[in-house]
């Protein structure tokens, strides 16, 4: 039985309702010895209390899609065939453009939200590269099946989800699709292809979209053979000028790293409370070593580029929660790389769905724009709207920390 199905939701329904209704019929009804009976109330009690858990957390999980199944929750599930050591760029000296097309088989993509707004497809790829074999969920714009639009390439924009999370979260708890579907019909919204590949790699830990040989290639499964997949399979726009990468939470450390990381494979990458120093997510792999950490922080990567990344990057967050990060960015970034932070009050919610399902519209705006879909209509009011001032840190010494990449373990905050 699925974890994310309706028949487990309604299981975990009628046993709470069970559980309710048993002490109130049996309670005074219990026959036997004073300790039978006794230990038949507890259980009783325990077997509500365990149900009424039960059930909040599927709702919960349901919800903010953070686990995807049985596995993912139990810790069970390794997505790795192999992790080989793939050098700096992450290729292993593979020319990719030389390899096979990936043909892939897709079908219809099963959970909450997945058949709203024409419906999420799904396919399990075996990376070439990366070594990781894992699912991958694709959403076509409404545009890609007019004829109109036979000869035409689009945009593609990779989503990532946190820590825990599933790759389903963007169609589940933020809706993307469903928000986008009437912006891209209007023509507000450029028509971008949405592409979903999984994150959670490994039983137990984030990955923290790194490459560490041994253990996971998760940044080249990221950004070398799940875009290989989507441009062999759909008529998409190639890299860098045609692909962008969001994310919120560790998926959005890991979509500023990628694409200050490879500005030849990524135009723009958007960060929703967000973080530089992997330590931020303190089960993530790139956070094991100080090395790991450098190699893998944003703010580190851009102060030490030789030549400045072409790429956009808007990020937004609340005070101590993603905003000095963004900020940390801002102040050394050099043209042609381009930052837009973005404070957000904290009356918009915490570190939560309900303050980055709001964003979708705002974010894919800013999008249009940056990555040169100029023929959509609107006024992207992130970008013509004043300046966010900058902002003293109500967070304390530790995540101004994490912004610039001193932070140590000890000192940091674990995320949702």
């Amino acid at each position: 039985m699925s974890l994310t199905g309706t028949p487990f939701l309604y299981l975990t329904v009628v046993l709470s309702v069970v559980a309710l209704v048993l002490p109130l019929v049996l309670w005074s009804r219990m026959r036997g010895p004073r300790p039978l009976r006794a230990a038949a109330r507890v259980l009783m009690l325990l077997f509500a209390q365990g149900t009424a858990v039960t059930l909040v957390f599927v709702l919960v999980n349901n919800q903010n899609n953070l686990y995807d199944n049985w596995a993912d929750l139990l810790g069970t599930g390794d997505h790795v065939q192999q992790a080989a050591d793939l050098g700096r760029d992450g290729t292993g000296g593979i020319s990719v453009k030389r390899l096979p097309k990936v043909r892939q088989t897709f079908t219809a993509a099963h959970g909450p939200g997945m058949n709203a707004a024409g419906g999420v497809r799904v396919t399990q790829l075996k990376g070439r590269v990366s070594g990781v074999n894992a699912e991958v969920y694709v959403w076509l714009p409404p545009q890609y099946g007019e004829p109109a639009y036979r000869h035409t390439r689009f945009p593609v924009v990779e989503l990532l989800p946190g820590y825990p999370g599933s790759a389903k979260a963007w169609f589940g708890a933020m809706k993307a699709h469903e928000q986008l579907l009437p912006l891209m019909r209007s023509g507000q919204v450029a028509p971008f292809i949405l592409v979903a590949p999984r994150t959670n790699l490994l039983a137990g830990v984030d990955t923290g979209c790194a490459n560490i040989p041994g253990q996971v290639n998760a940044d080249t499964w990221l950004s070398i053979d799940v875009p290989k997949m989507v441009t062999d399979n759909f008529r998409a726009q190639p890299a860098p000028r045609g692909w962008a990468v969001a994310g919120y939470s560790a998926g959005a450390h890991c979509a500023v790293k990628l694409a200050v990381a490879h500005p030849d494979r990524y135009r723009a990458a958007v960060s929703m409370s967000g973080y530089n120093d992997p330590i931020g997510e303190r089960d993530s792999l790139a956070a094991q070593s100080p090395a790991l950490r450098a190699a893998n922080n944003p703010y580190l990567l851009l102060r030490k580029a030789a030549v400045p990344p072409r790429v956009a990057l808007y990020l937004s967050g609340q005070s101590g929660d993603g905003y000095q990060a963004g900020m940390a960015l801002e102040s050394i970034a050099k043209a042609p790389t381009t930052v837009r932070v973005v404070l957000l009050p904290r009356s918009a919610g915490g570190h939560t769905m309900a303050l980055w399902r709001p964003q979708v519209d705002t974010v894919f705006r800013w999008l249009t724009l940056q990555m040169g879909q100029s023929h959509a209509k609107g006024r992207d009011a992130s970008v013509a709207g004043t300046p966010t001032p900058p902002s003293p840190s109500t967070g304390g010494s530790t995540r101004a920390a994490l912004a610039s990449g001193t932070a140590s373990r000890a000192g940091a905050a674990r995320r949702p």
